[in-house]
């Protein structure tokens, strides 16, 4: 289903890959290791809108999100936020932070810190991540 994203996360940030219920994507901000998770459906903007059966798949999206942040960038904490205060859609942060970031230990929201990825950093960063999920969703055995 096809669910037109708010224009704000559109700028904001960039597509990865559709898992089932959400759609993942890169913040633009590369001074943080940042994805978010987009659930896929019209009208929600808070956790209690979707139905009950999407919910712990939102909660095990959540989970994989934040093992593929942990394996790929072993942070000091993972920050995972769903604030909505400017965006009302729904959509989870998953932020991976360090105690040596510019930011620590403040929230990243409002730091004034943000510095933009270049075009070949990004593209490399959004495969590492895509490739990152598709490992821990598909392990190869043996």
């Amino acid at each position: 289903m096809s669910v037109p994203l708010d224009p704000q996360l559109e700028s904001d940030s960039a597509f990865i890959l559709d898992l089932e219920l959400c759609e993942v994507r890169l913040n633009h901000n590369a001074a943080f290791p940042w994805i978010l998770l987009i659930p896929k459906g019209e009208g929600i903007s808070e956790i209690i809108d979707l139905t009950p059966s999407s919910q712990p798949v939102l909660m095990s999206e959540i989970v994989l999100a934040s093992q593929v942040m942990q394996r790929l960038f072993q942070p000091t904490k993972l920050n995972i936020a769903s604030l909505g205060n400017i965006v009302p859609q729904l959509h989870v942060h998953i932020v991976a932070r360090y105690d040596t970031d510019k930011a620590w230990p403040h929230p990243i929201w409002n730091s004034g810190i943000n510095i933009a990825y270049d075009p070949k950093a990004k593209r490399t960063r959004i495969t590492q991540l895509k490739n990152g999920f598709l490992h821990l969703k598909h392990p190869k055995s043996g």
